[in-house]
């Protein structure tokens, strides 16, 4: 892949990031194949000066996996700009995808700062914090749904906005076969999902990215957030107005959509 092409293309993508702009599709040798997509990722990843405020797994149903014929999921990085509180409002346009439920955690920086192996047992000690969340996902580019996981990762993960229901302070909770929901009452839309259908549970997805940020060596200096992926898909976005979403004992989150 030529370096000159693969840099236009970034500094494409970057504007619309920061200024948000949709443009013109970028071409699918870009995006096919995940690899490619990754390394388009770190490269707009590389040119934003904003602060990271935590990570995002993407791609985490495993049926969709098979489907697509990949591996794994993937990740990515989440920046302040695109993170909101409870009840605050997202405006969308007609590239939007949709809307996810998910589980997100916020971890001790200091996990940056540790030097062996990160595993089920060992990563409990990082977690602070542990909410219900909504993620509202789309392209920048004049482009609908998924044929691949690099259409979505190399879109800086497709991640719109995300809103953060209620923390609690993390006890080892149990994230295991919870019920799931999101709702809109304007519509009457309900669609229901399930913690097990996250790449086998949430804290199964969150150590693929703790992994994941080992091996690239990434290093942070604040505490931050892992979103862990949707237990319920990607729900289409039918009305412009409140939508809720309900994960059992972990509480509920809503957002408008303008």
């Amino acid at each position: 892949m030529n370096d000159k092409n693969l840099n236009l293309v970034a500094n494409r993508l970057v504007y619309a990031f920061l200024n948000g702009k949709i443009i013109n599709p970028i071409s699918n040798k870009y995006t096919k194949k995940l690899p490619n997509a990754d390394k388009l990722r770190r490269l707009c990843e590389s040119k934003i000066k904003k602060p990271i405020v935590g990570f995002k797994a993407g791609g985490t149903g495993i049926p969709v996996i098979k489907k697509l014929k990949e591996k794994e999921p993937f990740y990515a990085s989440v920046y302040k700009h695109n993170i909101l509180k409870n009840n605050k409002s997202v405006k969308i346009n007609k590239y939007t995808l949709g809307i996810e439920l998910e589980v997100c955690y916020l971890l001790k920086k200091n996990f940056f700062d540790f030097k062996k192996k990160i595993s089920k047992n060992n990563m409990k000690k990082f977690i602070n914090y542990i909410a219900p969340c909504i993620e509202v996902v789309g392209y920048r580019q004049k482009k609908k749904g998924i044929k691949s996981f690099g259409d979505l990762c190399s879109d800086f993960g497709a991640n719109v906005k995300f809103v953060i229901g209620p923390k609690k302070k993390f006890k080892n909770n149990n994230v295991k076969n919870l019920k799931t929901s999101i709702s809109n009452l304007k519509t009457k839309q309900f669609v229901n999902g399930n913690t097990n259908t996250v790449y086998v549970n949430p804290m199964n997805s969150l150590l693929f990215v703790l992994k994941k940020l080992q091996k690239d060596k990434i290093k942070h200096n604040k505490d931050f957030y892992v979103f862990t992926g949707s237990s319920v898909g990607v729900v289409p976005i039918l009305s412009k107005s409140i939508y809720k979403g309900t994960i059992e004992k972990l509480g509920s989150v809503k957002t408008k959509i303008n």
